[in-house]
């Protein structure tokens, strides 16, 4: 009887990583995966759709909370935004869904870009990817949130500016006002990483990142100068201040990632490439052996087997 073994078929992923994928299979891989992302966003829009007005409510909450403190009418205030057309408000909350959903589904498409970049990383350099994205996703929230954090503070100044006139603030300009600061600030907190990764892939020691400390600090204030969109200095110093802290923190790891370096490569210069290994010859117990069962003489009743190999064949 004959048995045929079925080799197990490699992952798409372990294809991708020893190289025995064409080039229509690459383009085939990306095509499902950007397939599967765009269906977690969907998903993601759909859910967020049913939460966009209480999301609108946070975000509108500085511009609201403003002219409520300052209502001096019957009544609960009401808060007024100017809307140039009927579905306004309506493509408004589509795009807050779209904001909130690719949010909510970011660790599905991230791990679909991941997993179509990775197997052209090396073991270790997988390692690091890891590392970068742990850190990279809290340093964008609490750059988001320092962001919203400047809004309602500098909002607030200005607003004071405006007593003398009616003030009719546009609703889709103020939700993109706002929703821009947030993804620039969380966006400038990502220069660290910027220079953590100069320094693992060996561009930059410490002591140079350190030595451009002044140079970081000026370029620091002069990309915050230009992409906050408030012209005051505070929003401006609000984001360069925080920077310039992560960015000596960066520094201070690449201090001890230098030292590690260093150690490792110490204890490899120690050992002298023409001599050899040292062999434990020292004698290890192992035991008693196994026994040995006796061969069996009883003959084999098997009347499928195969006897063109027997002695006694005809």
């Amino acid at each position: 009887m004959a048995f045929t073994l079925r080799r197990k078929k490699k992952s798409t992923f372990q294809r991708a990583s020893d190289g025995s994928m064409t080039l229509m299979d690459h383009l085939r891989d990306l095509r499902n995966r950007l397939l599967k992302a765009s269906i977690a966003v969907l998903l993601g829009l759909i859910a967020c759709f049913a939460f966009a007005e209480q999301i609108q409510d946070f975000i509108n909450a500085p511009y609201c909370d403003f002219y409520a403190a300052r209502w001096e009418g019957e009544g609960e205030y009401q808060c007024d935004f100017n809307v140039v057309g009927p579905l306004d408000n309506f493509l408004l909350y589509l795009k807050i869904a779209l904001f909130a959903g690719v949010l909510v589904s970011s660790p599905v498409w991230l791990y679909q870009l991941w997993a179509f970049i990775a197997p052209g990383l090396h073991k270790h350099e997988r390692r690091y990817t890891y590392a970068f994205v742990a850190v990279a996703a809290p340093l964008f929230l609490a750059g988001a949130t320092l962001g919203f954090f400047v809004i309602s503070k500098s909002l607030e100044f200005f607003l004071q500016l405006s007593d003398n006139y009616s003030l009719t603030v546009d609703l889709t300009g103020y939700f993109d006002f706002v929703t821009n600061v947030m993804l620039l600030f969380g966006a400038g907190f990502q220069f660290p990483l910027i220079v953590i990764l100069l320094n693992v892939i060996g561009l930059a020691s410490a002591k140079r990142l350190l030595s451009w400390w002044r140079v970081a600090t000026f370029l620091v204030f002069l990309f915050c100068a230009i992409v906050t969109p408030t012209p005051d200095p505070f929003g401006m110093t609000f984001l360069a201040l925080p920077m310039v802290g992560l960015y000596f923190a960066a520094v201070g790891f690449a201090f001890l990632n230098d030292k590690r370096r260093a150690k490792k490569n110490n204890e490899l210069d120690d050992l002298d490439p023409d001599q050899a290994s040292v062999i434990d010859e020292t004698p290890v117990d192992v035991g008693a052996p196994a026994p040995i069962e006796e061969p069996s003489t009883d003959p084999v009743d098997d009347p499928g087997r195969n006897r063109r190999y027997d002695d006694d064949a005809t």
